[in-house]
């Protein structure tokens, strides 16, 4: 299984850390609009949050991920939820739809998952999601690598997500056989509830792992981007709001 290098998840953490990413995904699940009966692949399902609402407009829902932590947090909630990676997608057109928020910007074979995707759906299946969009986390993504460069750590010149405009996302979709690709950045301050220091345990645990942060130096670390970006997220309230671009994105398989 091809998994992203730079990812780590605790699902423990997840949910007490990033309660936020499937609070803010009401806009892209209203855009799905699951049906009774349907059948629904959730792509990137995590710990099964919103897998659980689409099952609860019922759908039948099947949730994917890869990480294994993840999975168990979703088959606790009485999911079907697999290990699988959505680079390699195994599904024949079985599915009324796919959804996926927030996951994609961790695959980094972007034609790959376009093509899992378009096999997975019966012809007329829609797709729909949102995922980082181009520009997203940039000043909490320099701060990070600022942090590590003045430390005398080597960070992958390039963050391992794919943040794409919507250009590129829909030259990646269209040529994998969609039609009415659509694609829009929507900029979205987003409040985090632990801080710059907690997010980054959450989400980038995995990437310091990369640049060979031990353990024991990594919370030091993350306390050291959130002093440098204090002027720019702190807010009057004492809320940390990071910068946040998300891509949102809807088309279909031809009938």
């Amino acid at each position: 299984m091809s998994v992203n290098p730079t990812s780590r998840w605790e699902a423990q953490d997840y949910a007490a850390n990033a309660g936020f990413v499937p609070a803010l995904g009401a806009p892209v699940l209203a855009l799905l609009d699951p049906q009774p009966g349907e059948h629904i692949l959730d792509l990137g399902c995590g710990d099964g949050v919103l897998t659980a609402k689409i099952a609860d407009a019922g759908a039948i829902v099947v949730g994917v991920d890869a990480a294994d932590t993840m999975v168990a947090a979703a088959l606790a909630r009485g999911l079907d939820a697999r290990v699988a990676d959505g680079e390699a997608l195994a599904f024949g057109p079985e599915f009324d739809a796919v959804f996926s928020n927030a996951a994609l910007h961790w695959m980094l074979d972007r034609g790959a998952v376009a093509a899992g995707v378009f096999r997975s759906l019966k012809p007329g299946g829609r797709f729909v999601g949102e995922m980082g969009g181009h520009g997203n986390i940039a000043k909490l993504r320099a701060a990070l690598h600022a942090e590590l460069a003045a430390r005398g750590y080597t960070a992958p010149v390039t963050d391992p997500q794919w943040y794409p405009t919507p250009d590129e996302f829909v030259h990646v979709y269209a040529a994998a056989g969609f039609v009415d690709v659509d694609a829009k950045l929507i900029p979205r301050p987003t409040p985090l509830p632990a801080g710059v220091a907690g997010w980054l345990r959450t989400f980038r645990a995995g990437f310091m792992d990369t640049a060979n942060v031990p353990d024991a130096e990594q919370a030091e670390v993350a306390q050291a981007v959130e002093k440098r970006l204090e002027q720019d997220f702190l807010q009057p309230d004492g809320v940390w709001v990071a910068d946040y671009v998300r891509l949102r994105f809807s088309m279909r398989k031809a009938s």
